[in-house]
């Protein structure tokens, strides 16, 4: 079955950033750790040529996740 770009691409993006963010059961995985496991998911639960497009991007990411990093209150 061949699933529109958009799921695939939110998939892609929930998964990325469940890895790297921190959440009460686990710390945030660094970006080079997410990206291996994105790439180990790649052609089985995510879509190989969004992961790539990630990757290749990954500068680009990086920015925006600047832009949006959360602010950790003890």
């Amino acid at each position: 079955m061949k699933f529109p770009l958009k799921p695939k691409l939110l998939l892609l993006a929930d998964v990325f950033d469940a890895l790297t963010s921190r959440r009460p059961y686990k710390d945030a995985w660094s970006n080079d750790d997410a990206f291996q496991r994105l790439l180990f998911l790649a052609d089985t639960k995510l879509d190989r040529k969004c992961v790539e497009a990630l990757l290749k991007n990954r500068a680009e990411v990086e920015v925006i996740q600047q832009q949006f990093r959360e602010e950790l209150f003890a």
